[in-house]
């Protein structure tokens, strides 16, 4: 209820794409924008943690090693291992921690106070990781079986040759097309229409409480109010399944490229 009244309010300005274009220096394509800042921030920031965890480590973990080794734990036998195989998985390891915390530290920048920023909300971060992905499955394919087999193995095996010649072309679109935009796409968008329905509930709220002059929209206000903490915490769980689900995407195009059959 208080969304439509809210929606019929004069003088609200709901949130729009406009407020994810944020430049700090500059402007037009060179401009350095917050996302780009905040990006340099996380490697940064990561790089930091990991050394400084990587040169106190102890039989006894304190907090920081505590939490870290979960995390490289999960990366490594719930995504590496399991997916990819014992034998190859280890090579794949530092792709798949980078691109899980990469990813992760990136998305809860979105519900930190004053941050409050998804980085991957710009299509640009999340098209170069799955850029990276792409090029890492087609290269091991192609290293490991050879052009003309690599090429060959994308195909069902057993097809006869009429079904063969519909099948073929889709599985060269699912490859070099689907795959990666649609690894691109779903962390882009699962970003962008979290963090625009967190704006909503918050820019909602403050007009509501303090713009509106209406005593209806004041006591309606409680309702973005409560609508923004819940979100919060549902944001914080897409933010880290998001992160998971690209990761594993990508160890499961990694073991497709090095598996022996289609």
């Amino acid at each position: 209820m208080s969304a439509l009244v809210l929606a019929a309010a004069k003088g609200y300005e709901p949130p729009s794409t406009e407020n994810f274009w944020q430049p700090l220096i500059g402007s037009g394509a060179w401009a350095i924008t917050r996302p780009m800042v905040l990006m340099v921030i996380s490697v940064v920031l990561l790089a930091v943690v990991l050394l400084g965890v990587s040169r106190r480590l102890s039989v006894v973990p304190g907090r920081a090693q505590f939490a870290t080794e979960g995390v490289y734990d999960a990366v490594r036998n719930g995504l590496g291992r399991d997916i990819i195989g014992d034998h190859d998985f280890l090579k794949f390891l530092p792709l798949l921690f980078t691109l899980f915390t990469l990813i992760l530290v990136n998305n809860v920048f979105s519900i930190i106070p004053v941050i409050q920023y998804p980085t991957m909300s710009r299509i640009g971060f999340p098209a170069g990781l799955a850029l990276v992905v792409y090029i890492v499955f087609h290269a091991i394919g192609i290293r490991s079986k050879g052009l003309v087999g690599y090429f060959t193995s994308l195909a069902p095996p057993g097809l006869p040759k009429p079904l063969l010649l519909l099948i073929y072309p889709l599985e060269l679109i699912t490859y070099f097309f689907t795959r990666p935009v649609t690894l691109a796409l779903r962390l882009f968008g699962n970003m962008f229409a979290g963090h625009i329905l967190l704006l909503l509930f918050i820019t909602g709220f403050d007009y509501m409480l303090r713009t509106s002059d209406s005593w209806v929209l004041h006591v309606l206000s409680i309702g973005p109010f409560v609508g923004t903490f819940v979100m919060t915490a549902f944001e914080l769980l897409v933010q880290v399944l998001q992160a998971y689900i690209f990761t594993l995407l990508a160890a499961l195009y990694i073991a497709g490229a090095l598996a022996d059959e289609h």
